[in-house]
């Protein structure tokens, strides 16, 4: 068999005394036809042939088989055909993935990813915080994901709304809207459609507490602080307030409430952000000015003002360690940890007030850097579980126990032994161990006299 495919190869089969044919038909078909001997398989390579390249469907339609088209021209045509095909599919393929990276680059950069994460992170302590002994890892991971979504959304609005001012300052005019990479309805579209996912996802996984919480602060941060930012200093003070609330909304997923002692990060938080952006504002007081923010360095050329208050706010998270161990949210070591560390970052902040330099300035901008994951890692190494969460959901197994304890004491209040009736305590005495004061009293029937 295989003498006789080589003496085909080489054209030896030609009848006796004939010229040998110095290109052989070496067609698809004929080669399709010869060895399979049936036209089953030929029209399904015809009908392979017309789905890579509509351009070759004329040979399909031409009545005859492949084999009348075994010219060397034609070949080249059928070889030149899929060759552009296989590129037109090549190319497709690359614009494609080309089109992902860019939008998901420009989508990066409009949730800015990093603060994103960083709102998620204190969000996800507030969980941890207002959990009991055991954590719900599957509603921790929810609570996460829709506070990432809303924080996207909150930031990318921002963007949208600020691309003219962006445009001005040096380290915020390549953003995507700034630059034309993304246009303002693709991204306010974006921003929309992530920013209602991520409240649903609270709202299902969650609960309405900590959906409501995410949507106030997606429309404070977007349509009170961002507009504040071109109109008064205050807006520094706003934007802490934004950045209090996602530990209190993971506290509220978990807990279903927002109590006293769930205060101790939010107010962390708040009063930390003021040295961070005081010391932002002054690094980048020149750009600010250009961009047309009214940052609280704009009225204080000097930095004394920003100076001192960055100073007063580090002072006032002193007390917070010895708060948390008061309320029962941590243990005491944690009240010496947040000691040391908040003066570290007071000595940095007391260091910018004595010498107003941009040294200075970016020592208690790294400083505040540090103290935020440290003092969140404080509070979860320490913490204790959340006793309210801890008495709701065991709550129903002592309620159920007190009730049988009830029933059981009814049916053995009086055992009678011989002509001796021995009477249990008052049957009043059982609506004090009953679980709501309000609940009837347990039924009580007189003994025989």
């Amino acid at each position: 068999m295989w003498r006789i495919a080589t003496a085909a190869s080489r054209g030896l089969l030609s009848p006796r005394g004939a010229t040998p044919n110095p290109m052989p038909d070496l067609s698809i078909p004929s080669f399709f036809e010869d060895i399979a001997g049936g036209r089953s398989t030929l029209r399904f390579a015809r009908g392979l042939q017309a789905a890579v390249d509509p351009r070759l469907d004329h040979l399909a339609s031409a009545g005859s088989t492949f084999s009348s088209a075994s010219s060397p021209e034609t070949a080249a045509e059928v070889v030149g055909s899929l060759g552009l095909a296989s590129s037109s599919i090549a190319h497709k393929a690359r614009e494609f993935s080309e089109g992902i990276r860019h939008y998901g680059r420009c989508y990066w950069e409009l949730s800015k990813a990093r603060l994103s994460m960083l709102v998620v992170a204190t969000s996800g302590a507030g969980f941890v915080l207002g959990s009991s002994s055991s954590i719900d890892l599957a509603g921790l991971c929810c609570t996460c994901a829709g506070t990432m979504m809303v924080a996207a959304s909150a930031n990318s609005l921002n963007q949208v709304f600020e691309r003219q001012n962006d445009a001005k300052m040096k380290r915020t005019r390549h953003r995507p809207l700034p630059s034309g990479r993304i246009g303002v309805p693709h991204a306010a579209m974006w921003a929309s459609s992530v920013g209602l996912a991520g409240t649903t996802l609270l709202a299902w996984k969650a609960n309405y507490l900590a959906a409501g919480l995410a949507a106030s602060n997606l429309i404070l941060y977007a349509f009170v602080y961002t507009p504040l930012k071109q109109i008064h200093p205050i807006n520094t003070w706003v934007g802490a307030v934004v950045g209090a609330i996602p530990p209190l909304l993971g506290w509220a997923a978990a807990s279903g409430e927002v109590s006293l002692n769930s205060m101790i990060l939010p107010a962390a938080l708040y009063y930390w952000q003021i040295p961070h952006f005081m010391a932002l504002a002054y690094l980048c007081r020149n750009d600010y000015i250009t961009g047309g923010f009214r940052m609280f360095t704009l009225a204080d050329a000097s930095g004394q003002r920003t100076a001192l208050v960055s100073l007063r706010n580090c002072l006032y998270l002193l007390p917070l360690g010895f708060l948390a161990y008061d309320w029962g949210l941590t243990s005491k070591w944690f009240a010496l940890e947040s000691t040391l560390v908040t003066m570290s970052i007071s000595i940095g902040a007391l260091l910018f007030v004595r010498d107003r330099s941009s040294k200075n300035a970016r020592r208690m901008f790294h400083g505040s850097l540090i103290y935020l994951p440290v003092f969140m890692s404080g509070l979860l190494l320490h913490r204790l579980p959340n006793e309210q969460n801890e008495m709701t959901m065991a709550e129903p197994t002592r309620n159920d126990q007190a009730l049988t304890e009830i029933v059981d004491s009814e049916g053995s209040s009086y055992k009678k032994k011989g002509k001796d009736r021995t009477q249990t305590r008052p049957p009043i005495a059982y609506a004090s161990v009953a679980p709501f004061p309000f609940l009837p009293a347990p039924m009580y029937f007189p003994s025989d006299s």
